[in-house]
């Protein structure tokens, strides 16, 4: 599977949310996500100590490829306003693969 780069915003302090579709590069067809678990974090660069988490949810039906990212508003109002990196890796038994990454630029709020 090819790794898909789509770069996100947060808004420091609020609920984020974004949702990918995954395909097969084959045939174009929607990615089954069957037995897969997923983790996704944004880290200030990729070898940087700490990072924040995402939670990802694969909404039903998972033979759809959805993967849901999501923080909470609380989360986000944690994070420094800035560039980040992030990714997605989905996992099945001892298969480990990256499927989306980029850039994720944080912007600290103004209404408080």
């Amino acid at each position: 599977m090819a790794v898909y780069v789509s770069n996100i915003v947060i808004n420091s302090g609020t609920t984020f949310s974004e949702t990918f579709t995954l395909e097969s590069a084959t045939t174009n067809a929607s990615f089954d996500l069957s037995g897969y678990s997923g983790a996704a974090q944004m880290r200030k660069h990729a070898g940087a100590s700490t990072g924040h988490d995402f939670t990802v949810d694969f909404p039903e039906p998972v033979t759809n490829g959805q993967i849901i990212l999501t923080m909470t508003a609380t989360t986000t109002s944690a994070i420094k306003a800035g560039r980040y990196v992030y990714d997605i890796v989905i996992t099945s038994g001892s298969n480990k693969q990256t499927v989306v990454e980029g850039n994720v630029l944080v912007r600290e709020g103004v209404t408080r």
